[in-house]
């Protein structure tokens, strides 16, 4: 064996790490990236409204912050106190639920009782004793608590300043493609701020439609804490697919510990609301921008939450739109456009 084996071996390892390590800060950098122009995009909004009036940008887009800071206030002032007291009083009951929740399943199916409750205890405590889960790959690269606040306000700030003035911003992003390109460049920036704005109309609406209709429906079935479960689900429906199940699942083992018949009314509450939800807020609001098949956001929600974590699953809908809407314009429809007129000549009477 050659005496640089080991050498050779030693400066790979060394790179690889180093490779790592650099491809970690980048997916940092990546979802700052994405998050800053996801909050700019209504700014920019506004700040064109505010524009077509013949008022400066500046107080347009400032406006549009302090409208949403102000509505974000509001309902924390109003609906805040009340969700942490149900919460509490919820974990509170959570023994009293599970251990009758146990006594049914063990009815029904013979597991032994306490099963349920530990793999809730392990579950729970993985994320109190790890809370680094929560906000990974943030806590990975050794971002404090403090330094994720620092890191939110100046990423508010730049959005605030490109929401002003997004020229140059787009200006330079189109210099680095070249010229005869650049059109393809302004489409596909066009597709995706398009898309991006209508998540997010799609997800305030959508916020507000579930949660409120769960509300009136765990209030009517007589179930409690039905503020904490509609703001519970509400939150979670930025997790496409997997919040609804996930939200229905605590008030569900809730009502199963009051009766079998007020778990069911329960489950067909949220079942009704969710068929709403589906059939009708989402397709009106988000369909026109947000056109994904639902294999394909479902793959693509456990691919970003791989690879980015909790914040990547929040923002897996953006993520995943921008992946589609690049490989469209990049690949398929030059390939498209490439393959017709070879069809059409092929077509044509006489063509060789």
């Amino acid at each position: 064996m050659s005496a640089k084996v080991p050498y050779r071996a030693v400066a790979l390892a060394a790179a690889l790490t180093l490779i790592a390590l650099l491809v970690q800060q980048l997916i940092t950098l990546l979802l700052a990236v994405v998050v800053m122009v996801i909050i700019a995009l209504p700014l920019a909004r506004t700040a064109d409204i505010a524009q077509s009036h013949r008022i400066p940008r500046a107080f347009g887009a400032l406006a549009g912050l302090l409208a949403v800071l102000g509505v974000i206030a509001l309902a924390g002032y109003f609906i805040v106190p009340a969700f942490v007291d149900q919460v509490k009083q919820f974990a509170n009951t959570l023994p009293h639920t599970i251990d009758r929740t146990e006594r049914y399943i063990h009815g029904l199916t013979g597991v032994k009782q306490q099963t349920l409750s530990n793999e809730v205890t392990s579950f729970v405590q993985g994320y109190t004793h790890n809370p680094k889960k929560l906000i990974a790959p943030l806590e990975n690269v050794g971002l404090s608590v403090v330094g994720i606040v620092a890191l939110l306000v100046v990423i508010i700030i730049t959005a605030l300043y490109i929401a002003i003035s997004p020229r140059p911003l787009t200006d330079g992003v189109l210099s680095i493609i070249p010229a005869e390109r650049r059109d393809i460049g302004r489409r596909v920036m066009s597709r995706i701020a398009r898309s991006w704005r209508g998540w997010l109309a799609a997800m305030a609406i959508d916020m507000l439609v579930l949660g409120g209709l769960l509300y009136l429906g765990i209030r009517i079935v007589g179930l409690p804490f039905a503020l904490g479960f509609a703001v519970f689900s509400a939150l979670l429906t930025v997790i496409p697919n997997y919040g609804s199940i996930i939200s229905a699942v605590p008030p569900i083992l809730l009502g199963l510990s009051i009766s079998p018949g007020k778990a069911v009314l329960v489950l067909l509450v949220y079942l009704i609301v969710n068929q709403i939800e589906g059939n009708l807020i989402l397709p009106l609001v988000m369909s026109r921008t947000v056109n994904l098949h639902p294999a394909v956001v479902a793959i693509g929600v456990l691919v970003m939450a791989a690879l980015f974590g909790l914040i990547g699953v929040i923002i897996s809908i953006p993520l995943i739109s921008l992946a589609v809407i690049l490989v469209e314009e990049l690949w398929i429809t030059p390939q498209e456009n490439a393959y017709l007129p070879t069809v059409i000549g092929e077509a044509e009477p006489g063509a060789p």
